[in-house]
């Protein structure tokens, strides 16, 4: 879906192409996209690309997207580079940034219909993104316990680290805001079950902000407990921090859902 080329933080500038040939038989892609999840993994053998076609403006700003198979070996695919977060490359799935040029695929490659491809996009992302949140709330959790281990086995200035009353408060802080969160995302989730995702629209987007912004806390001030290792590859904290942080501009910037 997310292009470099446009603000991707609203979907509808996409402008990657996916005409209809004369013969009504096949398609033709061309555009850039990036951030495409696993598209480096040896085991991707097709891509879901997102884009409009060249009358499109006729249509209302919702139905003027698509959504099209692309086998991964067809010509004019053309993966240009691993895109790396804070140095992480994602290997061996990555997120890379992919090339389509003049991609011819069958007709019969279109999912659902020309001009369905929000429609399928929702279907998925407002349950996605409890899956991150649910998996961020389990990195908090071991964020915090690696904090309170380290607090325990470090001394300074006389008592250990834990005793400091200083990194109680961050202790307890932490621990505050994952049961916030956690209830939230339980509530989003409840809601889903019994109300579909369109009625919990609004709880999605809650919780979408609040969980990766609790986990990037928690996951900080277990870095500031563990010093130097903590920013180090030495320990995992980076990796966390590195996945909460982006989360916060994945399936949608903070600003948006707010």
């Amino acid at each position: 879906m997310t292009e470099p080329g446009v603000a991707s933080s609203d979907a509808t500038n996409m402008q990657c192409r996916i005409d209809l040939t004369p013969d009504g038989k096949n398609y033709v892609i061309n555009g850039r996209k990036w951030w495409s999840s696993g598209a480096g993994d040896p085991r991707c053998k097709v891509a879901i690309v997102m884009g409009t076609s060249a009358d499109a403006h006729k249509k209302p700003r919702h139905q003027r997207h698509s959504m099209i198979i692309v086998p991964m070996d067809a010509p004019g695919v053309r993966i240009n580079r691993p895109c790396t977060v804070y140095g992480y490359d994602d290997a061996p799935h990555g997120h890379m940034e992919v090339d389509f040029l003049d991609v011819v695929v069958p007709a019969t490659n279109m999912l659902l219909g020309e001009g369905r491809g929000f429609e399928i996009s929702q279907g998925r992302l407002g349950p996605g993104r409890i899956h991150h949140c649910m998996r961020q709330i389990g990195v908090a959790e071991r964020a915090l316990e690696l904090m309170c281990d380290r607090a325990a086995k470090r001394s300074t200035f006389g008592k250990r680290v834990i005793e400091h009353q200083t990194v109680q408060f961050e202790i307890a802080k932490s621990r505050m805001e994952i049961e916030q969160a956690r209830l939230l995302t339980l509530k989003c989730a409840d809601n889903i079950d019994k109300h579909g995702t369109k009625y919990a629209r609004k709880d999605v987007a809650m919780i979408k902000i609040v969980v990766p912004t609790m986990a990037c806390n928690v996951t900080d001030r277990a870095i500031q407990v563990y010093g130097g290792a903590g920013v180090s590859s030495d320990t995992v904290l980076p990796v966390f921090y590195t996945h909460a942080r982006t989360l916060r501009l994945a399936d949608g910037p903070d600003e948006v859902h707010l």
